[in-house]
């Protein structure tokens, strides 16, 4: 009986094996067939990461196809959260090597959310700290070096305005465009061009496959998905004209610094566009900052001498800085005169150097006696312009003034632009509260008092009257290319207004701009000799903050209108003197004169008229 009992329990045991056996043997064959794929699809990723490749933006050309703006390789330092979370012991051995704040370091950590993606700690880093990282690279799982592509603005400085610059996203940027697909970590334009066409210029990140081993470390690489680089522009300024425009103001602020008159002349600005399609040339602010700074996350010292500059290098003077536009707004005032008949080109007015109604004067108290149209905007004189101001009122005032397009928007495609201030009765009664007066209408018809316009929308303006009467869109890129160098976007003029002039009205302001050039004329001595007939005005802006304002305005060749030129100089005195040198220098290198030429030609000149 015992015996028998014995069999029984181990024939039950051997039971409960078997059946222990067969479950198991199941549950292998089913985690081997059934899900096996699942489990190395698993196993797989313990053992491999995909790491993402940044796409190089696109590149800036101008118009004849010199590069402008580009990119170059660049050593990053980032960390990779492949076996889990950067040990503390790394983070601070890191920080050493990078001379950077823990603290940052472990910022930069927490904002990547636990994502497994790069979390790139520092950007363009020195061989000097590769070789240190890769010394220690035992000691350092999870750090990685990238290679990526750095922005570069070829030429520093050069048209930093237009271009803007590029440079990490930021918490609210972020959360704005996570629905457009920028993530943690994406470099994106933060101003100008680069902020505007962001999306088209950024391209679309590849990625590595690869291998790593227990540690964390890359062991192979396995697989990759190469970027595609993102859409580049061609644009309509030409880097000769630009190159020129910011050397001539450069130079230009440097010498007015040295006289005891003029040391608080360190702001300009300068426009060059084409008046037949709208298309920059050229378009310089002073100061201005490094874009290449940004690119690569700017120092707190480097940000805390732009930040601090009294005279606002990160303003685009050109697009948002609003002057009263002085001398320059006699275009308008003469031109609403003309059309609305309060004068004829032969009425001749007599300036005895003070308004017989109101003893508004000339600079320096200049009286030049009898004087018409066409005398009194050639050698700028005010008393005359204070007289059309009488006659006109300063309703027919405000509306030339639009109908030229001042006061608001020129409608180009940057962020940033201001609208200006035409001068008005509601304005007045609106932020004031007070009645309108004569007074005011004579400073409203030289371009002073309430009247403020940016150098663009003067620009506009003297095209409209080089051109005949078309407003058209100022615009700075002319053709958007695709990597395989397709063609994927062409912008044309855009013609936004019409001012009607007559054409005797149109000939007569423009005959006595060319005089302004002439002999005789507030720029006649600059342009003496000069081989392209050349219109223009000079201007002197009054400045409750300081010195006077100098402004100089051109257009040529007088014949065929093909070039517009705007200069101010903050605080530099008489437009004459501070403005035009600069204005001759653009207009040199737009057709090509050297200054030997130049003095050839005015040497000959005044050879034959001995």
């Amino acid at each position: 009986m015992l015996a028998k009992r014995v069999n029984q329990r181990f024939d039950v045991l051997g039971l409960i094996v078997f059946i222990v056996f067969v479950a198991l043997v199941s549950r292998l064959g089913y985690l081997q067939v059934v899900q096996g794929k699942y489990y190395e699809r698993l196993a797989d990723g313990n053992r491999i990461r995909l790491i993402p490749i940044m796409a190089p933006r696109g590149v800036f050309y101008d118009r004849n196809g010199v590069a402008l703006v580009s990119n170059r390789p660049g050593f990053t330092v980032s960390l990779v959260p492949i076996s889990g979370p950067i040990p503390d012991d790394v983070i601070r051995k890191l920080a050493a090597i990078l001379a950077m704040n823990e603290t940052d370091i472990r910022t930069k950590i927490q904002q990547n959310n636990g994502a497994f993606e790069p979390i790139r700690i520092k950007t363009d880093i020195g061989p000097d700290i590769v070789t240190k990282i890769e010394e220690r690279r035992s000691e350092l799982p999870g750090v990685a070096i990238e290679i990526q592509p750095i922005r570069n603005y070829v030429n520093n400085e050069l048209a930093a305005h237009a271009f803007g610059y590029v440079s990490e996203i930021n918490d609210v940027e972020l959360e704005k465009r996570k629905s457009e697909g920028y993530k943690q970590g994406d470099i994106i334009g933060k101003f100008g061009l680069e902020r505007v066409y962001d999306k088209e210029l950024r391209g679309i990140d590849g990625g590595g496959q690869v291998e790593v081993d227990v540690t964390g470390r890359p062991v192979q690489e396995l697989g990759k998905k190469e970027p595609i680089p993102g859409s580049s522009l061609t644009l309509t300024v030409d880097y000769r004209i630009q190159k020129a425009a910011e050397a001539a103001i450069d130079e230009q602020l440097k010498y007015l610094q040295t006289k005891t008159e003029f040391v608080n002349a360190k702001a300009a600005a300068a426009i060059a566009m084409n008046p037949q399609t709208g298309e920059i040339l050229a378009m310089v602010s002073r100061p201005t900052f490094n874009p290449n700074l940004f690119a690569v996350g700017i120092s707190t010292k480097d940000w805390k001498l732009i930040n601090e500059n009294p005279s606002h290098p990160m303003d685009n003077k050109v697009i948002s800085g609003e002057y009263p536009p002085g001398s320059t707004f006699k275009i308008v005032t003469g031109t609403a005169a003309l059309e609305l008949g309060k004068v004829t080109p032969e009425e001749k007015i007599l300036d005895t150097g003070t308004h017989w109604i109101i003893p508004k004067g000339n600079a320096g108290g200049e009286a030049l006696g009898w004087i018409n149209f066409r005398e009194a905007l050639a050698k700028s004189d005010n008393v005359y312009f204070y007289e059309m101001g009488n006659r006109l009122g300063i309703d027919n005032l405000e509306k030339y003034a639009r109908a030229f397009g001042l006061g608001t928007y020129t409608g180009i495609n940057l962020p940033g632009e201001s609208n200006g201030l035409v001068a008005n009765r509601r304005y007045k009664e609106k932020v004031y509260e007070e009645d309108w007066y004569l007074s005011e209408t004579f400073d409203a018809a030289i371009g002073q008092g309430f009247q403020l316009a940016t150098p663009l929308q003067i620009a506009v303006m003297l095209g409209e009257i080089a051109n005949g009467g078309h407003r058209y869109r100022p615009y700075l890129v002319s053709k958007i290319t695709a990597p395989d160098g397709s063609v994927t976007k062409t912008f044309a003029p855009e013609e936004v207004g019409k001012i009607d002039i007559s054409s005797k009205t149109l000939n007569l302001v423009r005959d006595s701009l060319r005089e302004v050039a002439q002999e005789g004329g507030t720029a006649g001595d600059s342009f003496r000799g000069f081989p392209i007939s050349i219109a223009g005005k000079t201007g002197t802006a009054e400045n409750s903050h300081g010195d006077d304002h100098g402004w100089f305005v051109a257009y040529g060749p007088y014949e065929d209108p093909r070039i517009v030129v705007v200069v101010i100089v903050e605080q530099g005195g008489y437009g004459a003197s501070s403005a035009v040198p600069i204005a001759k220098k653009i207009l040199e290198a737009a057709f090509n004169i050297n200054q030997q030429q130049t003095e050839a030609s005015r040497v000959y000149k005044t050879q034959t008229a001995l």
